[in-house]
């Protein structure tokens, strides 16, 4: 009897163990994708998650530029409690892993082949002393303008593709009485107009020197003055309630016809498609950079966790956020294209193919650039500094010699 007993206990400890060992994957993921396209766009990802046996906790932190959920990261991690998966980039992946925060998931990379898949200069910001650390899950273009196709046409305008035009184009509409920027103004903001503004007069060169090297002369040089003169130009074909309005609300102005233009990351043509709108037929969209590309790459960093069911949820949302098909149906709603150079463009729209082709050229010619507004660029002190410079100018009557000045100084004092 004691014999059978002892069978019985050994036997439904094996069954403890085993189920022990097929822990159902859990995520609980933060991140800030919560306007209508963001939102779309996630819900592929949950939804993809949870059909592969897994159980996704949404925790969503409303704010564009990401700042509110950075703070209710650091709250979680202090706390002792980090969620499974956030929403990072660029130098804040290596900043958190510093800390000793992030977990790896070199052994997902590895099977699924992510060197052979992904650009190297992306591969740079996912890997953590050289290991995969957080995935990618597109990348967007930052230096799009964005157009309302019945505007322009009616005025007879063509879709600007350097700052002359663009300028030409503001005025003439602004003496028909329409408005010409739709701008929201927050300092994330101001500081995508500037780096659009850097790249496209100053050059690949210029805009690397100044913004990812912090290179002294080219901060002070009289290029930068004329940085700062365009986005004074800017300035004046913005409406007077533009302050602290939200990026899609701005958006929301070109779809609706109340503005002609928007300078913004093609996450906001996320916002045209669930709109109903067809890129081509009812907006255009060209960029002011002369063949350079700045991007951002949103991507899913991997905290420490405790838990076989948390530690499984990690690896099954690192292999399916690198998936071809989540890769395609995802950036199909974000507006944005595949961090995967494989990925067949057939099913995007013309913006999103005229993308990819210039993100492969601009790997080709060296152009491809990392978003200093972003966050790809650089670390925050030094963001935050030259930001601080681009918004008080933006907001006030400081000139352009004051604001490089400034800028030399603030850049100066954050390294």
């Amino acid at each position: 009897m004691m014999k059978k007993m002892l069978m019985v206990t050994s036997a439904l400890a094996l069954g403890l163990a085993t189920t022990a060992a097929k822990a159902d994957p859990e995520a609980e993921v933060l991140h800030w994708w919560t306007s209508g396209g963001e939102a779309a766009a996630v819900k592929v990802l949950m939804e993809e998650f949870n059909a592969n046996g897994g159980t996704w906790t949404d925790m969503p932190v409303a704010g564009g530029g990401g700042d509110a959920a950075m703070t209710a990261l650091r709250a979680r991690v202090l706390s002792g409690n980090a969620p499974t998966a956030v929403q990072l980039k660029g130098p804040s992946i290596q900043e958190w892993y510093e800390e000793g925060a992030l977990g790896n998931i070199q052994d997902v990379a590895e099977a699924e082949n992510w060197d052979e898949l992904l650009p190297e200069a992306i591969q740079y910001h996912l890997k953590c002393d050289g290991e995969y650390c957080a995935a990618p899950v597109n990348i967007h273009r930052i230096d799009w303008i964005w157009s309302n196709s019945d505007i322009l046409d009616e005025a007879g305008i063509e879709p600007p593709k350097n700052w002359d035009e663009f300028n030409a184009a503001a005025e003439k509409l602004q003496g028909m009485g329409i408005l010409p920027l739709a701008h929201g103004g927050q300092a994330w903001q101001d500081a995508t107009l500037f780096e659009a503004v850097a790249v496209g007069l100053g050059g690949p060169d210029f805009y690397r020197k100044a913004l990812v090297d912090l290179d002294q002369d080219a901060l002070k040089s009289d290029t930068m003055k004329q940085v700062f003169d365009q986005m004074r130009t800017l300035r004046g074909y913005v409406d007077d309630n533009f302050s602290g309005r939200d990026w899609n609300l701005a958006t929301a102005m070109v779809i609706n016809g109340e503005a002609a233009f928007q300078i913004m990351g093609d996450w906001a043509k996320g916002e045209f498609i669930a709109a109903g709108k067809e890129p081509g037929k009812d907006f255009y969209c060209s960029s002011p950079s002369g063949g350079a590309y700045l991007y951002n790459v949103d991507s899913f960093a991997f905290f420490n966790v405790d838990g076989e069911d948390r530690q499984a949820g990690q690896k099954l949302l690192a292999k399916l956020t690198m998936g071809e098909n989540f890769q395609k149906v995802f950036n199909l709603n974000k507006g944005s294209i595949p961090a995967r150079l494989d990925v067949s463009m057939d099913e995007f729209e013309f913006c999103g193919r005229q993308s990819n082709a210039d993100l492969n050229e601009a790997i080709d010619n060296g152009f491809l650039l990392p978003s200093y507004a972003h966050g790809m660029a650089l670390r925050g002190a030094q963001a935050g500094a030259i930001t601080d410079v681009v918004t008080a100018h933006f907001n006030s009557d400081m000139s352009a010699e004051q604001a490089v000045e400034q800028l030399a100084n603030a850049v100066a004092a954050s390294q």
